[in-house]
């Protein structure tokens, strides 16, 4: 399932932006805490100030830099009230005053009056909005859950799927004692970010622990220490593991390359069959390797069908060192 984005300035507060670099306080309007960001993009408060409300966008936060501030502290307290009344009724998140200044004490009174919730911070305007852009772009980013085993294979991030019961777990856990790192078990929240990249993580509640038939639930970061956890990664990879079908003609040279749809992104897929007597960890570990290598341009299948190409065109041609006949004299 997909989850629709927007985020509430509640939960913006609640975020620890403060981790990212970028305190936030409030100072206002907090019966509208509720109010839904749906844009990681930033208002110019000059347009709003200005009049220019054609221009203005729903969704996002209204920024007041220093030059706002003193734009609103020369106007006089009609004039004054009357911009801030003006821009404060369109339908705006929150505002967020950045390089610490004070707002007046007009704009912090509309801000009640019209459930605006105003945030303060001490970080500069440009610093501000960048890092506030990449809180929201992180928080915003269109996601789905996948049932999966999620690990980082050798700085790889491989995405592990299958029907319930073939064994992705335990392969998982396999990669986990061969020194490889698990991300999610059972549950992958993956979230698209920009236009290329796929990140999966772990829902909180479950992270750093798995589930095994016949054993339980085990915490990986106690039993195998801190280092074969971490709690994201990029997906790179997915191995599909499928029960073995013996009427089915599996992939020998792997010349053909297969993808697997995420959020509308396509990512490199490896049918992999699983069957008594295959080392399925060892298996994905080599293909991630493999898929390694053809990252950098290295593709052991393509180079060995062109050869076999070649010695094939070889053969075929004639041998220049022939005799050759022309009415039964040699010429």
């Amino acid at each position: 399932m997909t989850a629709m984005p927007g985020v509430s300035v509640r939960a913006l507060l609640r975020s620890r932006p403060e981790a990212f670099g970028l305190p936030l306080e409030l100072l206002a309007g907090r019966a509208g805490l509720d109010r839904t960001i749906s844009s990681p993009h930033v208002q110019k408060t000059g347009l709003a100030l200005a009049g220019f409300h054609e221009y203005l966008r729903p969704g996002r936060v209204l920024i007041f830099g220093e030059s706002e501030i003193r734009f609103l502290e020369s106007l006089s307290d009609d004039g004054r009230l009357g911009a801030l009344r003006s821009a404060l009724t369109h339908d705006f998140p929150c505002v967020l005053i950045t390089g610490g200044f004070t707002p007046p004490a007009a704009l912090l009174a509309e801000a009640e009056l019209a459930r605006l919730p105003v945030l303060q911070t001490s970080i500069v305007t440009p610093t501000a909005i960048a890092k506030l852009s990449s809180l929201l772009e992180d928080s915003l980013a269109e996601r789905v859950v996948l049932h999966a085993e999620l690990l980082d294979v050798l700085g790889l991030g491989v995405m592990i799927v299958g029907e319930s019961g073939i064994g992705k777990s335990e392969c998982a856990l396999d990669l986990i004692v061969r020194g490889h790192r698990l991300v999610a078990d059972d549950t992958v929240e993956v979230r698209r970010r920009s236009e290329t990249i796929l990140i999966g993580t772990c829902p909180e509640l479950t992270r750093h622990h798995m589930e095994l038939r016949g054993l339980g639930v085990i915490d990986v970061k106690e039993l195998f220490g801190i280092a074969s956890t971490r709690t994201s990664k990029r997906v790179e990879l997915v191995v599909q593991l499928e029960r073995w079908d013996p009427t089915r003609q599996y992939e020998r040279m792997g010349l053909d390359d297969e993808f697997y749809d995420i959020l509308g992104l396509r990512v490199p897929l490896i049918r992999m069959p699983v069957a008594p007597g295959r080392n399925i960890a060892i298996l994905v570990e080599v293909a991630a390797r493999h898929q390694l290598l053809r990252s950098r341009g290295h593709h052991p299948a393509r180079l060995l069908a062109q050869r076999l190409e070649q010695q094939l065109r070889q053969a075929a041609q004639p041998d220049d060192d022939d005799d050759e006949f022309d009415g039964g004299e040699p010429r």
